[in-house]
């Protein structure tokens, strides 16, 4: 069997990261004990990582630089933005835990988009997000290996991810 659409892929890898400054260094990890599984064809990954892992069988290695703008991008100015206080209360309370700097929280714009933002800062003006990818501006290297590949069940197909060893998870 090899990795194509329709295929669900378990992979390891190593992601090195290249500001431009320091050259290479380790951002990621992923080992057999936590693999990354994803559903091979449905944009879940990157377009280059997947040309690399394209027709490759369990066992095989693969390894691909991909510059910032084929990652990430480039870091964007326009995607930090300050939102009211008032946007994240519960219950009409302030929720203190939620809003600590380096916490990222999942939102979605008013188009219902899914995004992640970083807060960087709080201060009488709102809430300072960053939702910039915490990789864009870099080029990055990865160097993984093939674990294992099955056919994607029907219901993972139509839903476009993976589903957990025990099923629907979400």
């Amino acid at each position: 069997m090899i990795v194509e659409k329709n295929k669900v892929v378990t992979v390891t890898y190593s992601l090195k990261v290249d500001n431009g400054e320091t050259g290479p260094v380790p951002f990621e990890e992923v080992t057999e004990k936590y693999p990354f599984v994803f559903l091979f064809g449905f944009g879940g990954v990157l377009p280059g990582l997947e040309d690399a892992m394209k027709g490759k069988s369990a066992g095989e290695e693969f390894s691909v630089f991909l510059d910032f703008e084929n990652a990430y991008g480039d870091y964007d100015e326009s995607k930090k933005v300050i939102i009211p206080k008032s946007n994240f209360k519960e219950d009409g309370k302030k929720n203190k835990d939620l809003l600590r700097v380096g916490q990222v929280i999942p939102m979605q714009d008013d188009k219902g988009n899914q995004m992640r933002g970083e807060i960087t800062k709080v201060d009488y003006r709102g809430v300072h997000m960053d939702f910039n990818s915490p990789l864009s501006g870099y080029d990055l290297y990865f160097e993984g290996k093939i674990v294992s590949i099955r056919d994607a069940e029907p219901v993972e197909i139509e839903h476009g991810h993976v589903h957990g060893p025990d099923g629907h998870q979400h």
